[in-house]
């Protein structure tokens, strides 16, 4: 759609996965083919978002890349594993989920506010996009409290911010994309939760980044502090 993307990486925590990390390269490869625009980039960088000073210097970082402006943050870093039952959870549990889930976003948040209040008053085209889980929805997620506690934190926050950063002419809107197909489920599990959807698929990643674009453009300045559900009528 025109613009240059910055994308921040993590491999340490993917590579510990069950499904291991991408290859950067190959990632940058593929967003560079969507681009819409003479003159755009894609530019990479990575970071560690446990660590309370890297949403700033990611920030930084973008910004520079991108020529000293950014307009859109998508927060949609998460930790994965280190989670439990309410009878399993322990404190390092809820504190690493707390860094890197909800703390870190809103540090991104802040550095991002600050540059934005820099800009003359009121320019247009701000934007933050941050993600959720449908943890408040119907059921929950019993089996991951630590990680349902800091998404909820992110939809409870999102009205909050969306009236700070109003005045410098930023929307602020979370997005819920429910189950996505990204190649971590298998088997019997994958047709289980392909067989709660009424159209019988999983949501593609091409599903929620639609509503996250259009998040991002003009058609959407009047929407803000908005949780939005983007779950094809997934039924719990």
């Amino acid at each position: 759609m025109g613009a240059s993307v910055y994308l921040h990486h993590h491999t340490p925590h993917d590579a510990a996965q069950p499904w291991g990390a991408d290859r950067i390269d190959d990632v940058l490869a593929s967003v560079r083919e969507a681009l819409g625009a003479p003159g755009a980039s894609v530019v990479a960088g990575p970071g560690d978002l446990s660590d309370p000073a890297a949403p700033a210097a990611l920030v930084t970082a973008a910004a520079e890349a991108l020529g000293g402006r950014l307009d859109i943050l998508v927060a949609n870093h998460a930790l994965s594993g280190s989670d439990g039952t309410l009878d399993t959870i322990d404190a390092a549990m809820l504190d690493a989920h707390w860094a890197v889930d909800t703390r870190s976003v809103l540090l991104l948040v802040q550095e991002y506010a600050r540059r934005r209040a820099a800009l003359p008053p009121r320019t247009p085209g701000g934007r933050v996009v941050m993600m959720t889980s449908g943890q408040d929805i119907a059921g929950g997620m019993p089996g991951e409290i630590a990680y349902a506690l800091q998404k909820g934190a992110l939809a409870s926050v999102t009205r909050s911010l969306s009236s700070t950063l109003a005045e410098h002419a930023v929307t602020v809107n979370a997005v819920n994309p429910g189950p996505v197909d990204t190649g971590y489920l298998t088997g019997e599990d994958h047709e289980a939760v392909a067989a709660l959807f009424p159209a019988g698929r999983w949501g593609l990643p091409d599903d929620p980044a639609r509503l996250i674009a259009w998040l991002a453009t003009d058609e959407a300045e009047w929407v803000t502090g908005q949780v939005v559900d983007s779950e094809g009528g997934f039924r719990r």
